[in-house]
């Protein structure tokens, strides 16, 4: 894989993982507990979202493994794509909690 390919591939993995925790209600997408209520709550949207945000990253770094050398960050990079995380998870938090349902 180039690294034009693994970065595209990168944001549009990205984009959805922000998004999955708003469009359904379902943990990571694919469990249903019986304990918790139907509509999921904010605070495990939230932790969900940070939870993918790590996945992400660490397929980022291992995209970045194949292709050369792992350079070392500090904590304004990860400050940064967290802020960037969040703004990708946007449309899918309007859709949730901003729209008017009929």
């Amino acid at each position: 894989m180039n690294q034009t390919a693994a970065v595209w591939l990168l944001i549009l993995l990205a984009f959805i993982a922000a998004n999955v925790p708003f469009l359904n209600n379902r943990v990571f997408a694919v469990w249903q507990p019986k304990s918790l209520p139907l509509p999921k709550a904010f605070w495990l949207r939230v932790f969900e979202l940070f939870v993918l945000y790590c996945l992400v990253g660490a397929i980022g770094i291992s995209f970045e493994r194949l292709i050369g050398n792992v350079f070392t960050q500090r904590w304004e990079f990860y400050a940064i794509t967290l802020s960037l995380f969040v703004v990708m998870a946007f449309p899918g938090f309007v859709f949730r909690y901003l729209l008017r349902r009929a």
